[in-house]
């Protein structure tokens, strides 16, 4: 069974045709999961009227009105929606891309014995112009854990893993990007494949949360601050791991 596991926040403009591109990959039994962080747009209107079974609507409860790090309400909502997931292949995906027609096919064959793979992705611009061919050579992707704590080279949208690694990521330390923490976790694991095929159109705009594939304005004391917080959480996991 696979679940798609999809954090939206007035994300009106995108959903439906996110939606689209991966609905008719999956199966009947598999599931969308949709956690939503009390969007005050039509997201949820507009999820609602896909009526379909498959789709299934939480509130992210645990949703933060103060947050010294602005990735923590992403990160509570993606991981509101991965607990109740209950696929054995889980997928992660962003209010705002495409998924490429061969992704769900080519993750199935491509992830192995591995307990998470992340592929590659076109990056385009909110009309679908491309802005670069591969994010992979954009940014540099590469494994390694104090790398990817320095300068994550990860995207949670061109992610999925199986069930195996909830047990060893959940839950997620507050102050840490969800993606960046399930790939540390897979690659300690030494259970983590990057895949250079671009599998979905990752869709940069003026109201996207995060600065993946663009200059962070964040301070030197910001970037600082949390990524020592991540090494600590980290080195505190892996001392439970082993």
């Amino acid at each position: 069974m696979i679940s798609v596991c999809i954090a939206t926040y007035n994300g009106e403009k995108f959903i439906r045709q996110q939606l689209n591109s991966i609905l008719c990959q999956i199966g009947e039994n598999d599931e969308v999961i949709v956690s939503d962080d009390f969007s005050q747009d039509k997201t949820l209107e507009i999820v609602e009227n896909f009526n379909d079974n498959r789709i299934k609507i939480f509130n992210n409860e645990q949703n933060q009105k103060t947050t010294k790090f602005d990735f923590e309400r992403i990160t509570a909502n993606f991981e509101n929606a991965i607990r109740h997931a209950n696929g054995d292949l889980i997928f992660l995906s962003d209010q705002d891309d495409i998924w490429h027609k061969n992704k769900v096919e080519t993750i199935k064959a491509e992830i192995g014995k591995n307990l998470a793979i992340i592929h590659d992705c076109r990056v385009v611009d909110e009309n679908g112009k491309q802005i670069f061919s591969s994010y992979f050579d954009f940014i540099g992707t590469k494994k390694g854990i104090l790398k990817n704590i320095i300068k994550c080279s990860y995207l949670g949208s061109c992610m999925a893993f199986k069930r195996e690694l909830i047990d060893f990521a959940l839950p997620i330390p507050k102050k840490t990007p969800h993606d960046l923490w399930f790939a540390l976790i897979a690659d300690c694991k030494k259970s983590l494949k990057l895949l250079k095929i671009p599998l979905i159109d990752y869709c940069r705009h003026a109201n996207t949360n995060s600065t993946a594939a663009q200059k962070s304005d964040k301070s030197l004391f910001y970037k600082i601050s949390y990524r020592l917080f991540v090494l600590k959480e980290f080195l505190k996991r892996v001392k439970k791991l082993f």
